[in-house]
């Protein structure tokens, strides 16, 4: 078994992947339980490329494995937007709630049958300790869905009170968490990242 960093402070995304991750043979640590800041301005133009800036950063921080990841929101009537600067649509230090009311203001008037959105995951992997070429892994995962009127519910994180399962008739942040770990965008890259079983030995 070995010990990997997850390179975020986001104490929801932590507690998520962590679940997700529970039956893989891995020790999880994070960032924030070491007590390590480590500074990275994601400016890759693709979510791989944000994950992988952010997990070799923990990875040289701490000399660890390092997993991370980098998600967003794609809103078709949109055109794909806000994308990769999902946590960022607002502003710099926005919150969930200016990014959710700037996103319902941007799809005033569009009708429900024309609201169709997707989440979009990216989660690496990085061995520091590996030869080039065998140092990442790199998985993808995404979520359909479509955007709500007005946010319900109150679980989840970001833009999980307007993101409406068609299934189910209900948000994310209506479904909870236990659904979200099972079916998620991040679910999907994570597990697919942990078939590669062999980087966790």
């Amino acid at each position: 078994m070995i010990k990997v960093v997850l390179a975020t402070r986001n104490a929801h995304k932590m507690d998520e992947i962590r679940q997700i991750l529970d039956e893989v043979p891995v020790e999880i640590t994070s960032l924030a339980e070491l007590d390590i800041e480590v500074d990275v301005t994601e400016d890759g133009d693709t979510y791989t490329a944000n994950a992988l800036k952010k997990a070799w950063a923990a990875a040289r921080a701490t000399g660890l494995a390092a997993i991370s990841d980098d998600s967003g929101l794609e809103v078709d009537a949109l055109q794909g937007a806000p994308g990769i600067m999902s946590s960022r649509f607002a502003g710099e230090n926005a919150t969930d709630e200016e990014n959710n009311l700037l996103l319902l203001s941007m799809l005033e008037g569009v009708p429900e049958g024309e609201r169709g959105a997707r989440f979009v995951c990216a989660a690496v992997l990085v061995l520091p300790q590996a030869p080039p070429g065998e140092d990442e892994i790199t998985c993808n995962g995404q979520w359909r869905g479509r955007i709500g009127l007005r946010p319900c519910g109150s679980h989840g994180f970001g833009y999980d009170p307007l993101f409406i399962i068609p299934d189910e008739d209900a948000t994310v942040a209506e479904l909870g968490e236990a659904y979200k770990r099972r079916n998620s965008h991040r679910a999907k890259a994570f597990l697919a990242l942990a078939k590669h079983r062999e980087a966790f030995d």
